[in-house]
Formats: C-alpha cells, structure tokens, sequence
C-alpha cells in the first residue's frame, strides 16, 4: 500500500497514468470513436482541413486522420506492449532460472546472453527484420530476439539480490521447495522491480516500432500505424507540414508518459529516496 500511496501523491505520476489509460481505452473503442474508415480512401476529400466531418483533416489520400490515428494506437501501442509482456515473461523464466540454479546452468545463460549484449539492440533489430522482411509479426519478434538478454541479466541480478535475504534462507532451511520459494518470495518481491524495468523501456519499443514503421520496414501501408503515418506525411511535407503533427506529437505525448510513469515507479518503490515529486 506503500507504493501506491506514493504514487498517489505524485501529481505527475497520476496524470501520466489518467492519460495513458485513456489512450488504451480510446485504442480498444476504436470502432466506436472513430468518425471515418481507417483506410478508406477519397481523393475529393484530399488535404481537407479541420472539420465536424474530419476532426483533424485528411491525409493524401483522403482519409480521416483522426480514424488512423486511433485505429494507429492497436497497432503501434498495442503492439509495444505485446512485445514487452513476451520480452518480460521470457526472461522472467531465464533470469530466475539463473538466478536460482547458479553453476553450470546460469554459466551458460549468462554467455548467451553475453553474446546477444555484445550487439547494439538497434543494430540487431534492423539485421533481423531486414534478413525476415518487413511486417509486423517480425518487428515483434526481432525486439524480442534484441531485448531478452538485457532484461535476462537484469533480472538475474534482482533474483541473485533477493536469494540473500534472511527470510528466503530460512525457507529453505525449513524445507521448501524451490518453487515454492520463487512463487512465494522471490517472484512478489522482485515484481516491482521488474515492472519498473518494463515500463521504463516500453517508450522505447514504441520508437523503435514506429522507427521501423517509418523506414518501411514494419508495419505496411494502409495498416493505420503511427510511424507509417510520418513515413507518408514526409511525401508532402513542404506543402502541408501539419500532416506529421498527428503522428508525431502522439508519438512524444505517450513515450513521455511512459518514461514519466515509469520513473515515478521507480521513486515509489524506493523507500529511502521516498517520493520526490509533489
């Protein structure tokens, strides 16, 4: 209860986590808030300005911004957020294995992972999706392939911290069993930690997807996505410039707010450092 009374009283925290729950929201109701068809398009209507009927105008092609731009939340938010839960659960598993086992085993995840780590993750994503081709199932599974060592090894060290404490040895000495101890102990304990972790770098698999999207490697035209969205804007950018607003400021106002949530997280579970934002 600590931890949420903390964030509680970060005003920052709370509107980040108000706004980014909105998005959500407005991403799963899509159908519903969304004036127009995603990938419809009507030539007449081309670079129409503001209206009731388009609410943030057309693109080149006709179609309603505002459409794409909350259908772009399913593929682009959501998107970051399915690969971050497999990045998390995969090397949950491995890091606590790890962590636990010691010896031979956590020897031999330890230099795979030294091996993926030895490669810069941006590199490593563009090498595999341009010998997979573009598409979405790819760009998921590359930043997975780029990502699950660092947070292996991070994770191991969480673990590692924890099987220390006098409590955990204690179990042990009583007979528990080790699954016992991880499902018990080890896992609610080093949860908001891990947690901290994963919210810090989903602003980044966002980038990185819409990065992707915007070189024409990830997700493919008419698919509403946010990067997509700027990879087409930049066609007529020196005539209708507002066109890369939409995208690119959903872009900076949802990786912020995960970066600022994620931050707020870290003060909350800190208890020596308290809460620091007012």
């Amino acid at each position: 209860m600590g931890v949420i009374n903390r964030l509680k009283n970060d005003r920052l925290a709370m509107v980040c986590i108000g706004f980014l729950f909105v998005v959500i929201l407005a991403g799963v109701f899509a159908p519903m808030l969304a004036p127009h068809n995603p990938i419809e398009t009507n030539v007449k209507e081309k670079f129409a300005g503001i209206s009731m009927s388009y609410p943030l105008g057309t693109d080149q092609l006709g179609r309603c911004i505002l459409s794409r731009l909350l259908y772009g939340i399913r593929t682009t938010v959501f998107t970051s957020l399915l690969a971050m839960a497999a990045t998390i659960i995969i090397s949950t598993i491995l890091g606590v294995i790890a962590g636990i086992s010691r010896g031979k085993v956590d020897e031999l995840i330890m230099r795979i992972c030294d091996v993926f780590l030895s490669f810069p993750s941006e590199v490593m994503i563009l090498a595999i999706v341009g010998m997979m081709g573009p598409g979405l199932f790819n760009v998921i599974l590359a930043s997975i392939i780029a990502k699950w060592a660092w947070y292996t090894r991070m994770i191991r060290t969480i673990v590692l911290k924890y099987t220390d404490k006098n409590y955990i040895r204690f179990a042990k000495v009583s007979g528990c069993s080790t699954r016992h101890i991880v499902k018990t102990h080890i896992l609610p304990g080093a949860a908001g930690e891990i947690a901290v972790l994963a919210t810090l770098d989903t602003g980044s698999v966002i980038l990185v997807i819409s990065a992707l999207s915007f070189l024409g490697l990830g997700v493919q035209a008419p698919t509403p996505e946010w990067g997509m969205m700027l990879n087409e804007a930049k066609n007529v950018m020196i005539v209708h410039p507002y066109q890369m607003l939409a995208p690119g400021i959903a872009i900076l106002l949802v990786v912020a707010a995960f970066h600022f949530v994620g931050d707020s997280l870290q003060d909350a579970f800190d208890t020596k450092r308290g809460t620091k934002k007012g």
